[in-house]
């Protein structure tokens, strides 16, 4: 990361502390501009009797996750830090597989969706912990994100959900076999 050593942070932190914090957001930062990308590329290629469904049901949350994106650059800056959000930073930075799906139905993009989300929330409630002992302000700011992220994870599962409570993706070990779990489940109820 460029200038990652900052030259001063917030009061009341040192700057060992700014930078371990930023470090901690650039990979939340990097989390999220890979999701609003992903959501967007749902959006544009998601085929299917539920397509108008779930492509106006994408872009206010789309909205949502670019607002934490910039209010996630602005507290990396507020710590002195310089925010890396260019295209290469993000590949450089993030430790999974791009999004694999390209026209698909919309089981088959919210299969997948739901593991992406599973592994995001999972890795903001890691970031959440790991902050926790040293900024409350910026632990709030990642508690505040799952407080959006998680419903709208709901509204994926609400779609994979059969009515007995069983989601069609729960014994998926990654994006491709959800997707293959929900394309399956849609068509023994369609």
């Amino acid at each position: 990361m460029a200038n990652s050593t900052p030259k001063f942070t917030i009061p009341g932190l040192t700057n060992a502390e700014g930078e371990k914090l930023a470090g901690i957001l650039q990979e939340r930062l990097n989390a999220l501009n890979d999701l609003h990308l992903t959501l967007k590329h749902v959006h544009w290629n998601v085929v299917g009797p539920h397509f108008i469904a779930v492509h106006e049901m994408i872009d206010p949350h789309v909205d949502e996750v670019i607002a934490m994106v910039d209010e996630t650059a602005e507290r990396i800056a507020t710590l002195g830090v310089s925010p890396q959000g260019t295209p290469g930073a993000i590949v450089a930075g993030r430790t999974w597989e791009d999004y694999s799906l390209g026209r698909a139905t919309t089981n088959e993009h919210l299969g997948a969706l739901d593991e992406v989300y599973i592994n995001l929330l999972k890795d903001h409630r890691k970031a959440q912990a790991a902050v926790s002992d040293l900024d409350p302000v910026t632990e709030d700011m990642v508690i505040g994100q799952q407080k959006q992220l998680e419903p709208f994870h709901w509204f994926i599962r609400a779609h994979l959900e059969s009515t007995g409570g069983r989601l069609s993706t729960a014994d998926a070990k990654s994006e491709k076999s959800a997707a293959e779990a929900a394309h399956k489940a849609a068509d023994v109820t369609d």
